[in-house]
């Protein structure tokens, strides 16, 4: 495996829009991001990935793109950007950009001109058909329901594609001058601003079959077939586009990406990560994707921890000699980790600590979502009023009207809404935790008294502080290589509640054992072996040669 530059790195996610307010409107900006540099720069980051603020009508909270080299007046000006990335540049931490462009917004300008002209150079940007006897040309479904296809503004019979939000056309990525716009776009960014990498969205979303046949109908009793399921048959045609791509900007300059991929396996990891793939890295989606879920998230069953730890042993072990995975517990996109991959009794600081160090041991490039470091858990929201996601919104109508009650239906979102993540983050303990001087765009969680960066900076035994610790020790030149780039040895756990297995390097060999049980476990040491990290109560005795973790603690053992 070749080295590379972000090799050992760690990696953190801030949703702008709730992360700081300076300037008193309610919503988070650059400025905020600048000034909170140095606290990043404290807990141990590395690359800090923005997600995205570019111009944006925020049909889906900025990921529909009016212009993707331009800042939305919300977050502030490119100016801003630029004392931004200088700020980062003066702790070393490099900024990664979120790129989107499976899509854009209807308000580009590449949209309005293909609306003009459908036929023409623009129209040809975008995936647009002729409808079938008055109907959409296929019956495939968005990701946020309904069909893929709405009808172009001004034409009767024209159709464009969106497999997200209908706000969100889709790019036809058939075209290689649309290619070629991206790749001089993605340069610019990458060389001319200088920032580290992208974070690349819902990329296998290009891989279409451009003839859109009609498919089966699911099971969800619309008449439908899910968009994932030609995404999923046409996985090779997006590797040849990505292909294409990384040798044109990330490539030749030296640049990290990541990939927001699903459904990676065995046999095809190879064409993802590692010397010869797409990527740098690809997020370790494992889990979310054993969670059973029906379509509008009714029927949802959370995963017990034996479920969780054979998943991500799974990834682990099909990634382990090939490349680097990033390994996350939550972002921008899914409920709160603590909340979600937890048993109830360790939903809590000490669970948020033993969660954290499963995280930040595996192997691969760990990314944490702002406010993971608090120990957060999922807010409690009232009524469908105090959410705000386009997703969150699709989902409570189509609840009520598969007739489950009020209470049923703020449940289901109550577990599962991507609003979780987009709640502001919590600085102190004042009215506004510190966020903004007015009342913010999203309701504030509701343990934001005890739960925040200034309380838990004053707590040694905070979870913040156990992050610090936890970061500062995968760093710790005596053991960055282990953790880098020793190998993954799942172990035979003892019972259904406890993660364990081993970093192997050629200098040493480190024990990672988490345990969300209601009892004490022990593992076998060696005599000489120490513990490095515990979460909680732990032990060891190097006569019996047994080391004992708590329940609900974690340790990290040197062996």
């Amino acid at each position: 495996m070749q080295t590379k530059w972000w090799h050992g790195k760690v990696a953190y996610q801030i949703y702008p829009k709730s992360f700081k307010d300076t300037n008193g409107d309610g919503f988070g900006d650059l400025p905020g991001i600048m000034e909170k540099i140095p606290y990043l720069h404290d807990l141990g980051i590395d690359l800090l990935w923005i997600s995205p603020i570019y111009k944006s009508p925020f049909a889906d909270q900025g990921y529909d793109i009016a212009d993707y080299q331009d800042i939305d007046p919300i977050f502030g000006s490119m100016e801003d950007f630029k004392k931004l990335k200088a700020e980062a540049d003066k702790y070393n931490i490099g900024i990664i950009m979120d790129l989107v462009v499976n899509h854009c917004s209807d308000e580009h300008e590449w949209f309005k001109k293909a609306c003009d002209d459908p036929f023409g150079k623009y129209g040809q940007y975008f995936i647009i058909r002729e409808g079938k006897d008055g109907k959409e040309p296929n019956n495939l479904r968005a990701c946020f329901g309904g069909s893929v296809w709405d009808k172009l503004p001004g034409h009767d019979n024209l159709y464009y594609c969106h497999f997200f939000h209908k706000k969100q056309p889709d790019l036809n990525w058939f075209n290689p001058e649309l290619r070629e716009e991206i790749y001089k776009m993605m340069n610019w960014w990458l060389v001319d601003m200088g920032i580290a990498g992208f974070r690349v969205d819902a990329i296998m979303c290009i891989g279409k079959d451009p003839s859109f046949p009609m498919y089966e109908p699911d099971d969800v009793g619309d008449g439908l077939c899910s968009c994932g399921v030609m995404n999923a048959q046409n996985v090779d045609v997006a590797i040849n586009f990505l292909r294409e791509m990384n040798s044109r900007t990330f490539g030749p300059n030296d640049k990290f990406s990541v990939g927001e991929v699903f459904g990676i396996t065995k046999d095809n990891v190879k064409d993802f990560i590692g010397d010869n793939g797409v990527f740098s890295s690809i997020f370790d989606f494992s889990a979310r994707e054993a969670l059973t879920q029906h379509y509008c998230f009714y029927g949802f069953e959370k995963l017990s921890i034996k479920e969780y730890r054979d998943v991500i042993f799974g990834a682990q072990e099909t990634a382990n000699t090939t490349g680097f995975l990033a390994p996350v517990i939550e972002n921008h996109d899914e409920p709160r980790g603590v909340s979600t991959w937890l048993p109830l009794m360790w939903q809590n600081a000490q669970g948020a600590k033993s969660l954290g160090t499963v995280n930040l041991t595996l192997k691969g490039i760990p990314f944490v979502f702002q406010g993971q470091e608090l120990g957060m858990t999922n807010t409690k929201f009232d009524n469908i009023d105090e959410l705000d996601d386009c997703q969150s919104k699709d989902q409570y109508k189509m609840c009520k009207a598969h007739g489950l009650s009020e209470a049923v239906t703020m449940q289901v979102l109550n577990d599962q809404a991507r609003d979780h993540g987009r709640v502001p983050m919590l600085w102190d303990d004042s009215e506004l935790s510190g966020f903004s001087t007015v009342k913010p765009w999203m309701k504030l969680h509701q343990d934001r008294a005890t739960m925040n960066v200034a309380v838990e900076e004053k707590d040694p035994e905070s979870v913040l502080n156990y992050y610090k610790k936890l970061i500062a020790l995968r760093k710790d030149p005596k053991y960055i290589k282990t953790f880098t780039y020793g190998n993954f040895v799942a172990l035979e756990n003892p019972n259904d509640h406890t993660i364990a297995y081993l970093r192997q390097g050629h200098e040493q060999t480190l024990m990672v054992v988490a345990n969300f049980g209601a009892a004490p476990v022990q593992f076998p040491v060696n005599a000489e072996s120490s513990i490095l990290l515990a979460s909680g109560p732990a032990s060891i005795d190097n006569v019996s040669g047994k080391v004992t973790v708590n329940e609900g603690s974690a340790v990290i053992v040197l062996l």
